[in-house]
């Protein structure tokens, strides 16, 4: 990608209509170079026809995308000679290898000489934690272990970006485990920009996510920010042996906007939001052990999960029905 370029992929209210049903309404998506951005939807959302237009297998309505800053009407061609993908539901020769499924693929990439191609496919089968698997038919292969070989096949050219269509959506607790793995581990080597709509993966690996309901973009942020939450900066102690003194301290002070208390076991557990992120910072913690009685066995800002941002936007919001 040209150093100018600020985006890996870039769109500008790209639209898809399908016989008269509009797939895709008017999406304004930015993807940054070396993170893994998660596409977050309900089945339906229009992720997938997303992930089409973006290369080149559908064209828009209306709008436009640019990928690496090369436009994807024009350009499609060459945008996908540095684009891996995995679609949703990958097929294989089951009689094959993985080593040979890499081989086969690596042909349409290489023309070097067979020593640097056959080190490439090691390097790759090594990198997707299937280098014990690696001559083995894939019609033994578990589901993760598909996926990975998948990601393989996507990853063996050196993208510069890798399109994921719900890697991970079929698959039980320790395949995507292992699927999410390869992806972090890739993170240094390429772009990662996958749609699911598992929440726990998203919340897992990425750093930024969008999400998607009904063809319409209803949040984009980075990670961090939508699970900080919209209902201001709220810190969250587990603790013991706090007097009453503490507490009416706490409340006196002029960035501590409230201070509310619930027993836990044997422990009690402090919500305090606060007006002033830096002054609760360097004080909050500092204040709460003035009290030598005190013992504190958490704390930190407190977040939302992804399921209830994702719920309130989907379903409680004015893009819900």
């Amino acid at each position: 990608m040209c150093a100018l370029d600020q985006f890996v992929i870039e769109t500008h209210a790209l639209n898809k209509t399908y016989k008269g049903v509009q797939a895709l309404k008017d999406l304004n998506l930015t993807v940054k170079p070396n993170s893994i951005f998660g596409f977050l939807g309900p089945n339906g959302a229009g992720k997938t026809t997303t992930i089409k237009l973006l290369l080149g297998l559908s064209y828009p309505t209306g709008g436009s995308a640019r990928v690496f800053g090369q436009d994807i009407r024009r350009d499609s061609v060459s945008i996908r000679k540095r684009v891996g993908y995995l679609a949703q539901d990958p097929r294989y020769y089951e009689s094959m290898t993985a080593r040979e499924t890499l081989r086969f693929t690596a042909h349409f990439f290489f023309s070097g000489p067979k020593a640097a191609v056959e080190e490439r496919i090691q390097e790759t089968l090594q990198l997707v934690g299937l280098n014990d698997k690696a001559d083995r038919p894939i019609k033994g292969f578990s589901g993760g272990e598909r996926q990975r070989l998948g990601i393989a096949q996507a990853q063996i050219n050196y993208p510069d970006l890798l399109i994921l269509d719900e890697p991970a959506a079929s698959l039980d607790p320790q395949g995507r485990r292992d699927v999410l793995e390869v992806m972090e581990r890739l993170r240094k080597h390429t772009t990662i920009f996958y749609s699911t709509h598992i929440l726990d993966d998203v919340q897992r690996v990425s750093d930024t996510v969008a999400i998607l309901n009904h063809g319409e973009l209803v949040a984009q942020a980075p990670i961090e920010q939508l699970l900080n939450g919209s209902g201001g900066i709220v810190y969250r102690l587990m603790l013991s042996g706090a007097n009453e003194g503490v507490k009416q301290g706490l409340r006196s002070l002029p960035w501590v906007l409230s201070l509310t208390e619930q027993p836990v076991n044997r422990h009690v557990s402090w919500s305090i939001a606060v007006g002033d992120e830096s002054a609760a910072e360097d004080q909050l913690l500092r204040l709460v052990l003035s009290d030598p009685a005190v013992k504190i066995s958490e704390f930190g800002r407190q977040k939302v999960q992804l399921e209830e941002v994702f719920l309130n936007l989907v379903e409680g919001g004015k893009h819900g029905k």
